[in-house]
C-alpha cells in the first residue's frame, strides 16, 4: 500500500481553508452580536432576545452550510474512497489465485549454473545461509508492495512445504541478528544489509552446520521500489547505510548495491572452504554482478528466484528439492562488470546548472514548499539497449564478449536436456514461417523455450540496426523423457523493419538478406536460414502502414533528440567513447528553454483559438451513460449524452481521478473504484488488497504468454470480488539499466518480450471487462528525479523501437482501454502535455480509444489540468486540489474537457460494472450523515425559528399591558 503523502495532508489543509474560515467567522459573528446587543445597547428586552437567537440560528445553518460545502467539495473525493464498502476476496478467489501464483513462480525461477548435476536435492538436508533467507523479497516497495491480508509463504516455509529439512540453528542466528528489512520507501532508503559478520559463526556452529548436511545454500537478497534507484555507488552522499561491523566497510567507494558487500563475501568465503557443494540463490528483480563464481569453483549451482509474491517461494522449495523443473530464462543480461553497461554513464542524476528561469516550485511530499529545477538523463545508447549492444559490439569487434558478459539474455538451464530442430524457413505475402521441433532427450519431465531472433543487413553508416533481434518466442507444453512437440511460429515481416529517422522519417524494411535464427539465447545459435527481401519497402503511404497503424508513422521527436551524441554502429562503433561517456555540458540549450514549459510558464489562455465554439453544456436530452454501451467511440449519440454535462460535471470527472472516475447523476455515472499495484489490487483507501503475484520480472523469466494471459483474467476475477472497475498496471517500461529502482515492476530489457507479456495481461483483464491503465507511458526508465522536471532525450528510432514497442503492442494486441502517463519530460515538454505522444502516437497512428491518466497528480511545478486535457491527458490522478482543476472557461478549454469527458466515460461504461445498466450503488456513508445533519438541522431551525417568534410576540404583548419602565435607563419589556 503507499504511504500517506505529507504534500496531500498539506493541500487538504489548504482547500479546507475557506470553509473553516468561513464557520469560524459565523461562530464569532454570533459571540460578538451576543455581547454587543446588551442591556445598554438595546433596551428592548424582546428585541434583544430576538436579535440573540436570531444570530446564533443564523449561525447554525451557515455552519452546517459551510461544513456542508466543504465534505461534498474537496473532501468528497477522499470521503468517497474512505467509505466504499469494503469488498474482499472470496475463499475460491484466493486458492485459485494461490494457485496461480505458484505456477508463475515455478516457471520463473532460473538456473543459471549447474555442475555436477549439484540440484536438485532430493529431499535432502540443507544448511541455508544469508540473512537473506529469513528476510526474502517478495516484491518491490511503493505500489509494488504486498497486501498484509493474507498468509505469506517465507523462503523457508517454501523449503519445508518441498520436503527439504533446514538448519535450524543457522536461521536463528539470521533472527536474531536482525528480525526486520530495513525500509527502501518512496520517500527515504535504508540501503543496509544486516549480514551476519564472518567472525560471529562460532566454530561449534560450523562444526555443527557440517555434520547437518553437506549442502549449503546462500542467499543473496536486494530489494528495489518506487522513488528510487539502487545505489552505483554506496559511498556516495545521500546513501543511508549501516556497517555490519567496525573492522571494515561494507561498501568501497565506487561499488554499487549489486555487488557483493564486504560481509557477504566474507560470508561466501566462509561457506565456500566448509562445503564442496553450495548453491546459491540470488533473490531480487534486479540484474546481479555474479563476478565473484569464478573464485569459488565450490558454487556449483546459481538459481535466480525473481520476487516470488506471496506464496511463490513455495516454487523456490519445489525447485531446489527437484519436484519442479526449472525452465525460465533471463530476462536481462547479466554482466561481469555492470560499470561496463552502455548506459551506465548515463544513468541518475544529472542538473542543468543555467535553468532557474524554468523552475517552479510546489508543496513536497514533506508538506513544505520546495523548488524544482530541470534535470536530464541522455538515452545516448540509442537502440543498442541491454543484449543488442553486446552481440553487436562483439560482432563489431568492439568487444570480447565473454570478458563482458556473464549470462546472456534469454538463457537458463534445466534439469533435463533438450534438442531444437529448425524446420524450413518460408517467406511468402509478407510473412515469414518456419516449424521448430523440441524434443526432451533427458530423463526428467520439463518445458523448453523457441526463441527466434533475426540479423538485418545493415549498411555501414545507414540505418542503426542490431545483429541479434528477438522476433518470437513460444513456450512449450511440459514433454515427458523422449517426447516431442513441434512448434509454428510466424511473424510479418514489417517486424523486422528498422525506423529511418534521419531520410526516409518512417519505418523501412531494407532490401537484401535476413538472417533468421534459433537461438538457445541472444549468444548461442543453434540454426540459421536467410529470407531475402527483394526490394526495399517504405511504410510511408496510409495503403501500406508499418504494422497496422491507423496513419502513417513519421517523425513526431525531431525535437526530443537533443543535444545529444548517440551510439553508432558505423565504423564498428567509431564513436563508443564519446557516446557513452557521462555528460559534461550541463547546459540547457536555447531551442529547449524556448519549447519548455511548467506551471509558471503556461498559461492557457495563449493557446487558446478564436474560431472555436462554445459547446453545450447543460442539457436535458435524457439520454444515461448506460445506453451507450457498446455503441463505437464515433456513434453520434455521443454528442446528446455530452451536451448533458456542465462545467462542473466535466471538471470533477476530469480533476478527481484518483484512484477511481467520479459520479454525475445527471447522466447515471457512478463512481467506480480503480485500484494499484503491478502485481496484485491494492486499495489504498479501504485497505483492502488481493493476492500479490510474483514480480513482472519474473512474469518476464517464464517466457509462458498464456501464464501472463491468466494472470490477467484472474486480475479480472480478484477485481470482480473487491468491486474494482480499473488496475493500473502493468508497467512496461525497459530494464535500460541494472540499477533502476523500478526494474521488479518492469519486465524486461527488451521491448518485444516486455510486450508481449503486458499485452496477454491487459487482454486477460479485458476478457473479464476490467481496464487496465497501462503504464508509465512513456521513457520512465529510471526513478531518480522522475518527480522533478526529468527531460529525458533520445532519438526517434529508439523511442519507436525500444520504448513505445511494449506500449504499441498493448494497444493493438492487448487492446488496452486506459493509459497511465508518465512524470518525466519528453525532450523539453511533460509526458502528460505532449500532444505528440498522446494523441499523434497514441490515438491517431495505433487507433486508442480511451483515458489516459496522468501518474500521482500532486503538483510538483509542472501540472496542470489546463494543459494536459487540451495534449490528450483526459485525467488526474489526483484525491486533493491543487493545479488538477480546469480554471480556463472558454470554448477553447470546454471542448478539451469534453472530449477528456468521452475518453473516460467510453471507458468506463464498457466496463464491467456497466454489464447491466447503470450499477446499483449505495449512497456513501458520509452523504448519509450529512443528509441526516440537515433534516436534523431543519427541524432544529424550524422549532427554535418558531419558539423564538412565540417568545417575541409574547414578551412584545406583555409590554403592552405593562407599567412604564420603574426608571429611566432601564430595560424596557417592548
Amino acid at each position: 500500500m503507499l504511504q500517506i503523502n505529507m504534500a496531500d495532508v498539506v493541500a487538504v489543509i489548504n482547500s479546507l481553508v475557506p470553509y473553516l474560515v468561513t464557520a469560524g467567522v459565523l461562530l464569532l459573528l454570533a459571540i460578538i452580536i451576543t455581547i454587543a446587543v446588551n442591556k445598554k445597547t438595546v433596551h428592548v428586552v424582546a428585541t434583544r432576545k430576538l436579535v440573540h437567537s436570531q444570530s446564533w440560528l443564523v449561525a447554525l445553518v451557515g455552519i452546517v452550510v459551510a461544513i456542508s460545502m466543504m465534505l461534498s467539495g474537496p473532501l468528497s473525493t477522499l470521503l468517497n474512497n474512505a467509505t466504499v464498502t469494503k469488498y474482499e476476496l472470496s475463499s475460491s478467489t484466493v486458492a485459485q489465485a494461490n494457485k496461480l501464483a505458484n505456477s508463475v513462480e515455478e516457471e520463473a525461477v532460473t538456473l543459471l549454473k549447474n555442475d555436477d548435476s549439484n540440484l536438485p536435492l532430493n529431499g535432502k538436508k540443507v544448511n541455508v545461509f544469508g540473512w537473506g533467507s529469513t528476510n526474502p523479497v517478495y516484491g518491490g516497495t511503493g505500489s509494488g508492495s504486498m497486501s498484509t491480508q493474507y498468509p505469506t509463504v517465507s523462503m523457508l516455509e517454501g523449503m519445508k512445504k518441498a520436503g527439504l529439512t533446514t538448519n535450524s540453528q543457522l536461521t536463528k542466528l539470521y533472527t536474531d541478528y536482525r528480525k526486520d528489512r530495513p525500509q527502501v520507501q518512496m520517500f527515504a532508503q535504508d540501503w543496509t544489509l544486516p549480514e551476519v559478520p564472518a567472525s560471529q559463526y562460532s566454530d561449534s556452529l560450523m562444526t555443527q552446520a557440517k555434520n547437518f548436511s553437506d549442502q549449503a545454500v546462500i542467499v543473496i537478497t536486494r530489494v528495489g521500489g518506487e522513488g528510487a534507484d539502487l545505489p552505483t555507488n554506496m559511498k556516495a552522499k545521500g546513501i543511508t547505510y549501516t556497517n555490519n561491523s567496525k573492522d571494515y566497510e561494507d561498501f568501497k567507494n565506487g561499488e554499487g548495491i549489486l555487488e557483493l558487500s564486504q560481509t557477504e563475501r566474507d560470508m561466501v568465503k566462509l561457506v565456500t572452504e566448509n562445503f564442496k557443494n553450495v548453491t546459491l540463490v540470488y533473490n531480487g528483480a534486479n540484474a546481479f554482478q555474479f563476478d565473484f563464481l569464478k573464485d569459488y569453483p565450490q558454487i556449483k549451482s546459481v538459481l535466480w528466484c525473481p520476487p516470488a509474491g506471496q506464496t511463490g517461494f513455495t516454487a523456490l522449495g519445489e525447485v531446489l528439492a527437484g519436484k519442479v523443473n526449472p525452465s525460465g530464462k533471463t530476462s536481462d543480461t547479466f554482466l561481469k562488470d555492470i560499470t561496463k553497461s552502455v548506459s551506465y554513464n548515463n544513468f541518475g542524476y544529472f542538473a542543468y546548472k543555467d535553468a532557474d528561469a524554468q523552475a517552479a516550485s510546489y508543496i513536497g511530499f514533506t508538506g513544505k514548499e520546495q523548488k524544482s529545477t530541470p534535470t536530464f538523463v541522455n538515452y545516448a545508447e540509442g537502440i543498442y539497449v541491454g543484449y543488442k549492444f553486446y552481440e553487436t559490439a562483439a560482432s563489431e569487434g568492439l568487444i570480447n564478449y565473454n570478458d563482458i558478459v556473464q549470462y546472456p539474455f534469454g538463457y537458463g538451464l534445466s534439469y533435463t536436456d533438450f534438442t531444437q530442430k529448425m524446420g524450413k524457413v518460408t517467406y511468402s505475402n509478407g510473412k515469414v514461417s518456419l516449424k521448430v521441433t523440441v524434443t526432451n532427450t533427458g530423463k526428467t519431465a520439463g518445458k523448453d523455450t523457441v526463441e527466434i531472433y533475426y540479423n538485418p543487413p545493415y549498411t555501414n553508416g545507414g540505418i542503426e540496426k542490431a545483429t541479434k533481434n528477438l522476433v518470437a518466442f513460444e513456450k512449450t507444453k511440459t514433454l515427458e523423457p523422449g517426447a516431442s512437440q513441434t512448434i509454428a511460429i510466424s511473424f510479418d515481416d514489417d517486424d523486422m523493419a528498422s525506423y529511418d529517422e534521419k531520410n526516409a522519417k518512417a519505418y523501412v524494411l531494407e532490401k537484401g538478406d535476413y538472417q533468421i535464427m534459433l537461438q538457445s539465447d541472444s549468444h548461442t545459435v543453434l540454426a540459421t536460414q536467410t529470407v531475402n527481401v527483394p526490394k526495399t519497402i517504405t511504410y510511408n503511404k496510409a495503403s501500406d502502414t508499418h504494422n497496422g497503424d491507423k496513419t502513417v508513422a513519421t517523425n513526431q521527436f525531431s525535437n526530443v533528440e537533443g543535444d545529444v551524441t548517440y551510439l553508432s554502429r558505423a565504423n564498428h562503433f567509431a564513436n563508443y567513447a564519446k557516446a557513452t561517456a557521462a555528460p559534461t555540458d550541463f547546459t540547457m540549450s536555447d531551442a529547449a528553454k524556448k519549447e519548455f514549459t511548467n506551471n509558471n510558464l503556461y498559461k492557457a489562455a495563449d493557446h487558446n483559438d478564436a474560431s472555436d465554439k462554445m459547446p453545450t453544456t447543460g442539457a436535458k436530452n435524457g439520454v444515461k451513460l448506460s445506453d451507450l454501451r457498446g455503441k463505437s467511440y464515433d456513434d453520434s449519440a455521443w454528442d446528446k449524452l455530452l451536451d448533458e454535462l456542465t462545467f462542473n460535471d466535466m471538471d470533477n470527472l476530469i480533476a478527481n481521478g484518483g484512484y477511481g472516475t467520479q459520479a454525475i447523476k445527471s447522466i447515471g455515472k457512478v463512481q467506480l473504484t480503480d485500484a494499484d499495484g503491478p502485481a496484485a489490487l491494492n486499495n489504498n483507501f479501504t485497505g483492502v488488497g488481493s493476492i500479490g503475484f510474483p514480480s513482472s520480472t519474473s512474469f518476464a523469466c517464464t517466457w509462458n504468454k498464456d501464464l501472463a494471459k491468466q494472470f490477467g483474467e484472474m486480475i479480472g476475477q480478484m477485481a470482480h470480488d473487491m468491486h474494482v472497475a480499473g488496475w493500473y498496471a502493468p508497467a512496461m517500461n525497459i530494464h535500460r539499466n541494472p540499477y533502476s529502482g523500478r526494474t521488479f515492476e518492469y519486465f524486461s530489457e527488451d521491448s518485444l518480450l516486455s510486450g508481449a507479456m503486458a499485452s496477454n495481461e491487459i487482454a486477460g483483464a479485458k476478457t473479464r471487462g476490467v481496464y487496465s491503465f497501462m503504464k508509465h507511458f512513456a521513457l520512465n526508465d529510471q526513478e531518480t528525479n522522475r518527480l522533478s522536471m526529468l527531460c529525458t532525450w533520445a532519438n526517434e528510432q529508439s523511442i519507436r523501437e525500444v520504448y513505445l514497442k511494449p506500449f504499441e503492442m498493448s494497444v493493438k494486441q492487448g487492446g488496452a482501454q486506459a493509459v497511465m502517463s508518465s512524470f518525466n519530460y519528453i525532450g523539453a515538454t511533460y509526458a502528460g502535455a505532449s500532444s505528440n505522444l498522446l494523441q499523434t502516437v497514441l490515438r491517431d497512428e495505433w487507433g486508442f480509444r480511451g483515458f489516459v491518466l496522468t501518474d500521482y497528480f500532486g503538483g510538483y511545478g509542472y501540472q496542470n489540468a489546463d494543459q494536459e486535457i487540451r495534449a490528450g491527458n483526459d485525467a488526474m490522478l489526483a484525491t486533493t486540489k491543487v493545479t488538477n482543476h480546469i480554471t480556463d472557461k472558454s470554448a477553447t478549454s470546454v471542448k478539451a474537457m469534453r472530449r477528456a469527458a468521452k475518453n473516460i466515460l467510453y471507458t468506463t461504461v464498457n466496463g464491467w460494472q456497466y454489464e447491466n445498466g447503470t450499477p446499483k450503488v449505495p449512497t456513501p456513508v458520509w452523504r448519509v450523515a450529512m443528509i441526516t445533519v440537515w433534516c436534523v438541522t431543519a427541524v432544529l431551525f424550524i422549532g427554535l425559528e418558531f419558539l423564538t417568534i412565540k417568545r417575541y410576540i409574547k414578551r412584545r404583548n406583555e409590554a403592552k399591558t405593562a407599567a412604564p419602565a420603574a426608571s429611566k435607563g432601564g430595560d424596557v419589556q417592548a
